[in-house]
């Protein structure tokens, strides 16, 4: 339904319409329907590209994990937030991710493969190459639900860790690791320092801005999937699979779309994220890395994109704050075996609370707080 601001009569006038009237549904569902939402993106988008300028080189670094977690969020919401199928496999798919552009663009030494080809190539084959195994698990996955296909995915992150750990030649082996891919995209080391305005640009801020530019392209290839037919097809599977059926939806076909796309999304933000934190490790991609991106779609949002955004933002910098604040609080060791609880542990069992809050208070998490916050605000002064 369009919007009824402008309205042609059969003489040419312009009459002036409702301004919150839709008359066509491509218009209703578009992504920025009103004035308001193309306002505050555009400011975001113009804060987000300022502030390399204003912030350091490890806050810069940690924004660039925010976009990263940001792409695998949208991943994991993709299969289990709109297609309602629960996936614990998702450290899996980004370490199948990480190998394999370690492997297309990393270099070749007398211990592990690398091919040292162009992050133009390798990292659509980071996300392809886990694409298709996620097409091969899927079948398996597509007969199964609920606890037990949690269950099915759980499996393969521990078949995932023992074969990456066993895999020298391509990951290193155990305690070792090897080194991620180069970062050279079009013949362009991002390692090097630009001159952006007469200003010089860090390492950091340049794979900060490589992977927001990337992180946008998926995020709004995401947001329009979930408005096409694939989308509603992915939310009728998840609300009742049964009436789903008999409407015609293809069960099978729909969930192994779901997790195909999923594994594509969660594979690109492995190879992104071996870029920041510089070494690829086996032991890296476990079951908490798994559960870190549930914490991602369930305190930011079940089935939104803006709420995964939101959840990110918040599973990265909190981390940070506790370790900021652990100097502050008594008996809070920042190193094991000193202290009444490390940082480490007290993030953990802080995620696990506020996982357990949102789906007991707040099932819409930090989006669903913003949405009554914001139609608070505009039903204000009334409380209807």
């Amino acid at each position: 339904m369009s919007r009824g601001t402008d309205v042609k009569t059969r003489s040419g006038s312009t009459l002036r319409g409702r301004p919150m009237l839709y008359t066509r549904y491509a218009a209703d569902q578009a992504i920025w329907n009103t004035p308001a939402k193309r306002t505050w993106t555009l400011a975001l988008v113009l804060l987000v590209l300022a502030l390399p300028f204003l912030i350091s080189r490890d806050l810069t670094s940690l924004l660039s994990t925010v976009f990263v977690f940001a792409i695998a969020g949208i991943g994991l919401n993709l299969v289990t937030g709109y297609a309602g199928q629960v996936s614990l496999g998702h450290a899996f798919f980004m370490g199948l991710g990480a190998y394999t552009a370690a492997v297309f663009g990393g270099s070749r030494d007398a211990d592990v493969v690398g091919f040292g080809l162009d992050m133009a190539i390798w990292l659509p084959m980071a996300g392809i190459v886990p694409a298709l195994v996620g097409l091969a698990v899927a079948p398996l996955a597509a007969r199964v639900r609920g606890l037990y296909l949690a269950i099915l995915t759980l499996g393969l992150v521990f078949i995932g860790e023992h074969m990456f750990k066993e895999a020298r030649s391509i990951t290193g082996g155990a305690g070792i690791g090897r080194a991620p891919a180069e970062p050279v995209l079009f013949g362009s080391d991002l390692r090097d320092r630009y001159h952006v305005f007469g200003v010089i640009l860090s390492q950091e801020a340049v794979l900060y801005f490589v992977c927001f530019a990337i992180f946008v392209v998926l995020a709004i290839a995401a947001r329009n999937l979930t408005r096409s037919k694939i989308g509603r097809a992915f939310a009728a599977v998840r609300d009742r699979d049964i009436a789903a059926a008999v409407m015609g939806v293809s069960l099978f076909r729909t969930k192994t779309l779901a997790f195909t796309i999923s594994s594509f999304y969660a594979g690109i933000a492995g190879a992104l994220l071996v870029l920041i934190i510089g070494r690829i490790t086996p032991t890296n991609w476990n079951l908490f890395l798994s559960i870190e991106f549930l914490a991602v779609i369930l305190i930011g949002g079940i089935a939104t994109i803006s709420g995964t955004i939101l959840g990110a933002i918040f599973v990265v910098l909190i981390p940070r704050l506790v370790s900021d604040l652990a100097a502050q609080i008594p008996y809070i060791s920042t190193t094991p075996g000193t202290g009444f609880i490390t940082v480490f542990q007290l993030q953990t069992i802080l995620f696990g609370a506020l996982i357990i809050l949102f789906l007991v208070l707040e099932p819409r998490g930090l989006y669903g707080l913003w949405i009554r916050v914001r139609n608070y605000w505009k039903a204000w002064p009334f409380s209807y």
